[in-house]
């Protein structure tokens, strides 16, 4: 085929830099953003960080107060003065003798040095212990025999982070090499001493186990110890489902007994290693707070969700006054730079305006909390602000609000809507907020069902079918009627 030239007009789309920069910021999240601006500051020196402390303020304020105390420090002075050449004549002594010159450096090195770990904040924190180190430990000091020890330290490393050892012992004993000589038996002896340390209840195979060494491993003298342990090792599954009438049975007591012995049982620990978890808090820094004002719910930015960034002037400076073809790259960096700042400011506008946007359709959450959450949907705050809707997404994902019944993400306020009898549309998020407060609300002894809470809502106008009314509390983490139930 013969190669020929083609002429063809299109349209498009093509997204600059700046654009592209702008669309990743609005989508960032306030950790996600720091993280970003120092990878950026770290590769632009045209660029530095405005920490925002006003030197100049600080001095005149050091000058001022220097000049209120001086008063009080010349009258102080002049009583001094002689316990100072007192003391200067006293150290002038001392310091021809050359044996405490050395001990006066000596001690010089010292404070040097013990300033300078004093200054490592970092090595006061402690590191954390985990449950293998925590067991091995006990075992170095308990266990003499060296090869029962390599033994339990086997099993040790096959436990899982909840404490539990989920493989067979038989199996293990398999794929243990021929020649250490390591039979089931002896394994079987390594879980039994691994199941006598702390935490009680590691190296179990089961909850039902787990809970039997916990219960063993209490004194004898322990009110209801046997009939826990007969309900554990006999009847869980009946004391996990709650059926009070079958265990009152079994153990041939009163209410008030099975209601003490429940207790015993609801109060051990079925993750022995959940207190050795490496796992660490994450906290949520809101970018936006909301104050009542005498105009009304007013969003404001939090200034620490954030870093500020600047032009190093310095730079800045020196380009403008050598602009050639060698501070060409610079020149670009400080493009760069600017239009950082720039996407960095329009950033934050746009989630204040979304998020006084926000507040303003929500007056009534602010004021009576979750219950009365309206519909909303994004399409309404894009057409106020006149914002495409995936601008909308973008600026209420992972960004959030502190409010004064709590920290929510911004998509929090958005959700579908279940119709009234009235005419009027309900939130699902307040519709949530019902059933929670109904439950929370009711008689621990004759818990509601979801056919009963359904019934409820629609004496309120709110038609909610029973199987709507499961789904929002499995979506809440609230346990069936027969869970909630108390003997």
């Amino acid at each position: 085929m013969k190669p020929t030239l083609q002429l063809k007009l299109s349209t498009g789309l093509t997204l600059t830099p700046q654009l592209k920069q702008s669309i990743q910021l609005l989508q960032l999240s306030a950790l996600e953003l720091n993280q970003e601006i120092s990878r950026i500051v770290q590769e632009n020196p045209l660029l530095e960080l405005d920490e925002g402390i006003n030197q100049e303020e600080f001095e005149t304020e050091g000058r001022d107060s220097s000049l209120a105390s001086s008063d009080l420090s010349a009258t102080a002075e002049t009583d001094e003065s002689r316990d100072i050449r007192e003391n200067t004549e006293i150290l002038d002594d001392w310091s021809d003798n050359s044996s405490y010159s050395d001990q006066e450096s000596f001690f010089d090195t010292r404070r040097q040095s013990d300033e300078e770990y004093d200054q490592d904040y970092s090595r006061l924190v402690s590191k954390p212990v985990s449950l293998r180190e925590h067991l091995l430990m006990q075992i170095s000091l308990r266990q003499r025999c060296e090869r029962k020890k390599k033994i339990t330290e086997l099993l040790v490393d096959s436990l899982d982070d909840d404490g539990y050892l989920t493989q067979d012992l038989e199996e293990l004993a398999k794929l243990l090499p021929a020649e250490l000589e390591i039979s089931t038996t002896d394994l079987k002896s390594a879980l039994a001493y691994i199941q006598q340390l702390d935490p009680p209840g590691v190296g179990a195979r089961n909850l039902r186990e787990c809970l039997s060494i916990q219960l063993s491993a209490l004194p004898d003298t322990t009110p209801l110890r046997t009939e826990a342990l007969k309900l554990v090792n006999e009847h869980l599954e009946s004391v996990a489902a709650k059926n009070f009438p079958l265990l009152r049975k079994v153990l041939g007591c009163d209410e008030a007994c099975l209601q003490s012995v429940y207790q015993l049982i609801t109060q051990l620990n079925p993750k022995p290693g959940d207190d050795f978890s490496a796992t660490t808090a994450r906290y949520v820094i809101p970018d936006v707070i909301v104050t009542k004002s005498v105009k009304g719910w007013v969003a404001q930015l939090n200034s620490d969700s954030a870093p500020r960034v600047r032009v190093n002037h310095l730079y800045a400076d020196i380009l403008k006054q050598n602009r050639n073809e060698a501070t060409r790259p610079l020149m670009e960096q400080l493009k760069e730079a600017r239009w950082l700042i720039r996407n960095i400011d329009q950033r934050m506008v746009t989630i204040l305006r979304v998020s006084q946007a926000i507040i303003d359709c929500q007056q009534a959450f602010l004021e009576h909390g979750e219950t009365a959450v309206r519909p909303l949907v994004m399409r309404e705050i894009a057409e106020v602000l006149g914002l495409h809707e995936s601008t909308i997404s973008r600026i209420t994902t992972q960004k959030y609000m502190w409010t004064p019944h709590g920290i929510f993400e911004l998509k929090y306020f958005f959700g579908s809507h279940i119709p009234a009898e009235t005419g009027e549309a309900h939130s699902a998020i307040a519709i949530r907020g019902l059933i929670k407060q109904l439950i929370q609300n009711e008689d621990r002894k004759k818990p509601l069902n979801d056919s009963q809470v359904s019934q409820i809502l629609a004496q309120q106008g709110i038609v909610v079918a029973r199987r709507t009314v499961a789904k929002y509390r499995e979506f809440m983490h609230i346990p069936p009627t027969n869970l909630r139930k108390m003997p």
